[in-house]
Order: structure tokens, then sequence, then C-alpha cells
């Protein structure tokens, strides 16, 4: 029981430490860029949307549309995309078993990309954003289901099965979109080396929706299934004792974590390694307990996208760095250490 505390009081700690992170980081973002904005400004202008009166609000309406037609629906987008990669990370540790699993490293966001990019050669997305959300879903859907079948040895996941598998649906799907370019106008190509570097500029509101709504109830899944989660970590065997329907729960997972890339995939194109170092960094800080990893996931994937994207805008002057190209450069280092700790831990995989 005093374990149980223990753990509880630290995942309280560590959800509110990303809170006030968080609304930091949203501040900041809010502030800086080539129009510089006051903080007092920016909280007005949020105070004045909600209907409460204040004297801090912004005057210039110059500013005033700066903040919610350019930085607020960004930072939300952020936001949300931050929360369900780093969410559908820590799902696809919990069903493979395995601490290496993230969409972008098993090919599941690349999947989500080539969809995207079919839907724009098509000019599927004539009928409205969420035609793009849908057939980026259906890519990742793919892909995902093509890692679990393939990785699967046994009733494990084997690492070296599993790497060797997003590396080939990694490879196919950057052919796919290679030959999507080639085929493309010069429109549509545009598009698609967008979707592959990744970026947050030119978020609205209309697709901000799409992904909060989505993300929330995918986390809202993730967080009732935690408890599964739990007892999946004891084994295959031991949870089918104790009443899990295993097959059902990896699908309906997996399903889930489809969803969860790509509607984040669909409108900011491919950020890896967000579900790779939040759920990683969460566990060692509060355990592997699944519900509240879950919850923590979320408020770290957001604060770590909100803080990538104010550097990705900051770093050049005058210029946007893909934010892709950001989370890359943390993530792959962190990606090696761990493939590298793996390894030792197993002894070796020859």
């Amino acid at each position: 029981m005093a374990a149980a505390g223990a753990v509880r009081t630290r995942a309280v700690v560590l959800s509110t430490s990303l809170g006030v992170l968080l609304v930091v980081g949203v501040v900041a973002s809010a502030m800086l860029g080539q129009l510089a904005v006051s903080p007092a400004e920016v909280v007005g202008s949020v105070l004045r949307a909600v209907g409460i009166p204040n004297s801090w609000a912004p005057t210039d309406p110059i500013v005033e549309s700066t903040l919610w037609v350019v930085r607020f629906p960004r930072i939300a987008m952020a936001l949300t995309v931050g929360a369900a990669l780093a969410v559908a990370g820590a799902v696809m540790q919990a069903i493979f078993g395995n601490p290496l699993a993230e969409p972008g490293v098993v090919g599941v966001s690349s999947g989500s990309a080539l969809g995207a990019a079919i839907a724009i050669v098509l000019g599927v997305t004539a009928f409205g954003t969420g035609s793009l959300a849908i057939f980026a879903f259906l890519g990742g859907l793919g892909a995902t289901l093509l890692v679990y079948f393939v990785s699967r040895a046994n009733g494990r996941t084997e690492v070296v099965t599993l790497l060797l598998t997003g590396i080939a649906i990694n490879a196919f799907a950057g052919a796919g979109l290679a030959f999507m370019l080639f085929v493309a106008d010069s429109g549509s190509r545009e598009q698609i080396v967008f979707w592959q570097l990744g970026s947050l500029n030119g978020s609205r509101w209309s697709e901000v929706v799409i992904v909060a709504v989505v993300g929330v109830i995918g986390t809202a899944i993730a967080v009732l299934l935690g408890k599964r989660y739990d007892l999946l970590a004891l084994g295959e065997r031991n949870a089918r004792h104790l009443g899990v329907d295993v097959e059902h729960l990896r699908v309906g997972s997996i399903v889930l974590v489809a969803l969860l890339t790509g509607v984040a995939v669909a409108f900011v194109g491919i950020i890896a390694f967000v579900g790779l170092v939040v759920p990683h960094v969460i566990r060692m800080a509060i355990g592997p307990s699944h519900r509240p990893l879950i919850v923590a996931s979320a408020f770290g994937g957001g604060a770590l996208l909100v803080f990538a994207d104010l550097l990705a805008r900051s770093v050049v002057p005058g210029a946007d760095l893909p934010i892709g190209l950001l989370t890359s450069l943390v993530g792959g280092p962190f990606f090696f250490f761990l493939l590298f700790r793996q390894r030792r831990q197993s002894g070796g995989w020859a």
C-alpha cells in the first residue's frame, strides 16, 4: 500500500510539474515571434475571449489577429499532436512488450504519411480536411497491422524482427512517397514534401478540433485499458488466466495507435521519436503503471512539442525549421542509447 501511495504521489507531482511547464511553454510561444507580444497581452486576450473584461487585452487588432489566427492554433496543434503521439507510443510499448516500439521507428508514421500523400494526389482533400485524416488513418492502420503480424513469434515480439519490420515499412513508404512526388503536380508536391519534414506552420482551428477530439477520445480509451496493459506486462499466459482477452486487446490497441498516429500525421507530417522519448522518461520517473503513465505521457508529449516548435521558429531568425528535424535530433541519440541498453540486457541478439 505504501508503494502504491508513493507511485500516486510521484504521478501527481510529475503531472503538476508538466502542467506548469506546459503553461510556461504556451505563454512563451504566444509571446515570441517576429511580432513581440507581452505576457499581459497574452493573458488579457485569453480572458477577453472567455468573456472576462480586463485592461490587459491588446488594443492593436494586428496583435489580436496574430494571436488568434497564427499563434494560438499552432500552439493548440502542438499540444494535441504531441499528446496523441506520446500516448500512441506508450500503447505500442504496452502491446508489443518492447521499449523500442514507437510509431515513427516501426513505420506507422510513414504509413500514415503515405496514406495522406495518396489522398493529396488523388484530390480527396477537396472533400474536406477530415478525408485526409481518414486516408492517413488507413495508412497507419495497415502499417501497424503489418508490424504486429510480422514481428510476433512464439507469443512474443522479437526486438530484431520489430526493428527490421520497421525498416522495411519505412523503405516501402519512402518509395511510395517518392512515386507520389513523381506523379503529383507542383502544388501537391509541395504538400507531400511538407509531410515528409513535419511542420506546424499554417495550423488552422478546424484541423485542431479534429486532432483534439480524436486525441481526447483515444487517450481516454487508453487510460481505461491501462489495467489490462498492466496485466499484459505479466506475460500473455498470466494475463489470460486473469481474464484478459489478449488478442482482442492487442488488435483494438493497434486500431487505437493507428487512429492517434494517423490524425496527427495527417495535419503536421512525420514527427518522429515523441512516442519513444516521452513514455520512457515518464516511466523512469513514476514507474510502469500504465494509467498514470498514459496521462503523464499526454502532458509530456504536449509540452515537448510546444517547446520544440518554439525552438523551431526561433533558432534561425526569419526562418521556420521543420519540427520533425528537431525531434529527430533529440530522439535519434536517445534511440541509440535504448538500443544499446536493450542489447546489453538481452546478452546480444546473435
